[in-house]
């Protein structure tokens, strides 16, 4: 009995995975609970342990994205095997005999053609590309050789032949292919052809020139071809070490740039003098920055997002926590810092203005009575904005011991897919990195963000007079579709109302 493993539902928010790394092989024996494979979401990175013990077959290859309730792999239930069991039995080697073996019989053409077509191999794959044929036009082909190899956009695989006979190709390599087209044409035959080689001749040492002349000798598979292109290295400089000599996956991995001297030619015309290095590097992008990525372009595309901006005097608050943070510190064992102002502001703004802490659902608007304030947190894999729960119904002290106990889970990459998920308003510090001014985008589905930045002393007219004031410009991303323009400023005023005279939020006037 096989065990389907689908992918788990791992947060409301979250519609699909990425398989970031399979720790486990096709065809190995797995116990039950034992991590197989790591998934990775456009928040987390998480683990998928085994559901039973037996031998897994996987489905779904590396760096494929699947929806929540896809399959993943099946496992074969079994006992495990034993020791003796599992060992090879040595072989001891057939003596070679000089005999030549019998003549095999000639192939005989059976007048039937089978058409090779591209394979369904996914859901959301509708074409895919011919990246190389193994074979060539005329080539006698058994059932089941591999004749050549796609790619479509999430895996590469081989496509082998269906019978045998004599091979007619009919695509050419490079060519984009829809699934169900014809590929190539097979003239079944049976028997051997006669050309082929039956006495088996004395092994030697040396490869033989058939072999090393062969297709496959220094050409790389689509997979290799892929990686040697990011590294910006030429496949002839690759010694490959798969089958005649055909450059593999694991080779150019193992492939190294060539030293400074040997990568730069000498010139022979003189040009002008550019001195320093000019090198280029290319790295791949990660699942969760590809996830990334295309979360915030659609985000640009489905939303009409617009910002706003203001300027907020930070002399009150900085004069407060000047006074009061020995003795907070005291009192609470935590730090008094910004943030804590900024989310208790934020979140009585959004008790006066609820458009702003609502979200689009279809054809209906989503009013929140809370306030879940995600606090944009930069993290060794990334951005990732854990969520304050209930913000309004915290203290100063509980805002900040909250957002120090995330910061830390976060740096050190143990936040759950609860922890980062049903967020209402988010809140990102672009200051702490130097930034004078942002537009940042909108955490979606939430309709609005609030960028914060850093604080520099600038001339303020102050009762007539010009005073040197510690300023921060923010700004508000909003959507349009939820929030119109008279709410977005309103909503920026009244917090700047809050934070340059802080006893307003402990007064809650």
């Amino acid at each position: 009995m096989a065990v389907e493993m689908k992918v788990p539902s791992v947060g409301e928010s979250v519609t699909e995975v990425t398989i970031a790394s399979w720790v486990k092989k096709d065809g190995d024996f797995v116990e039950m609970d034992e991590i197989i494979c790591e998934l990775e979401s456009d928040k987390a990175t998480f683990e998928l342990p085994a559901e039973a013990s037996g031998i897994l077959r996987i489905v779904a290859a590396e760096e494929e994205t699947l929806e929540i309730g896809a399959l993943v792999c099946r496992i074969e239930e079994s006992e495990k095997p034993s020791a003796s069991e599992s060992k090879p039995a040595e072989i001891s080697p057939a003596p070679v005999k000089e005999e030549t073996a019998p003549i095999a019989s000639e192939s005989k053409a059976t007048g039937e053609t089978i058409e090779v077509k591209v394979p369904s191999v996914g859901e959301s794959i509708t074409e895919v590309t011919l990246s190389s044929w193994t074979k060539s036009t005329g080539d006698f082909v058994e059932m089941d050789e591999i004749i050549c190899e796609l790619e479509s956009d999430k895996a590469t695989f081989e496509l082998p032949s269906p019978s045998q006979g004599i091979l007619d190709i009919i695509a050419e390599e490079g060519a984009v292919l829809p699934v169900g087209d014809i590929v190539a044409k097979i003239a079944v035959s049976t028997g051997a052809p006669a050309s082929k080689p039956t006495e088996k001749a004395p092994q030697s040492s040396a490869p033989s020139p058939s072999s090393t002349n062969s297709y496959a000798s220094g050409h790389p598979s689509p997979s290799a071809a892929k990686i040697l292109a990011e590294k910006g290295l030429d496949t002839s400089a690759v010694k490959g070490t798969g089958v005649d000599g055909r450059v593999t996956k694991e080779d150019a991995n193992q492939a190294q740039k060539a030293t400074k001297a040997a990568s730069v030619a000498p010139q022979t015309v003189e040009t002008s003098e550019v001195k320093g290095e000019r090198g280029q590097r290319r790295e791949k992008m990660t699942s969760l920055r590809k996830t990334i990525a295309k979360r915030l372009v659609s985000v640009k595309n489905e939303t009409a997002m617009l910002t706003t901006f203001n300027e907020v005097d930070m002399k009150p608050i900085m004069d407060l926590r000047a006074s009061y943070k020995d003795k907070f510190k005291d009192i609470h064992g935590i730090g008094l810092g910004f943030m804590s102002f900024f989310t208790k502001a934020c979140a009585i703004a959004l008790k006066e203005f609820p458009t702003v802490n609502a979200y689009i659902d279809g054809e209906e608007i989503v009013f929140n009575d809370f306030a879940d304030i995600s606090i944009a947190v930069s993290a060794p894999k990334g951005l990732m904005v854990p969520v304050i729960r209930n913000a309004e119904n915290l203290s100063f002290a509980g805002i900040e011991a909250e957002v120090r106990r995330l910061a830390l889970k976060a740096r050190d990459g143990k936040l759950t897919i609860p922890e980062m998920t049903g967020g209402t308003f988010t809140i990102t510090n672009g200051g702490i990195f130097g930034s004078m001014l942002s537009t940042p985008i909108i955490n979606a589905p939430q309709s609005a963000i609030l960028g914060m930045h850093n604080i520099v002393e600038r001339p303020v007219a102050i009762n007539g007079q010009v005073e040197i004031r510690p300023i921060m410009y923010v700004a508000l991303s909003y959507d349009h579709r939820t929030i119109d323009g008279k709410q977005s400023v309103s909503f920026l005023v009244r917090l700047k109302e809050l934070l340059e005279d802080p006893m307003r939020m402990l007064l809650q006037v």
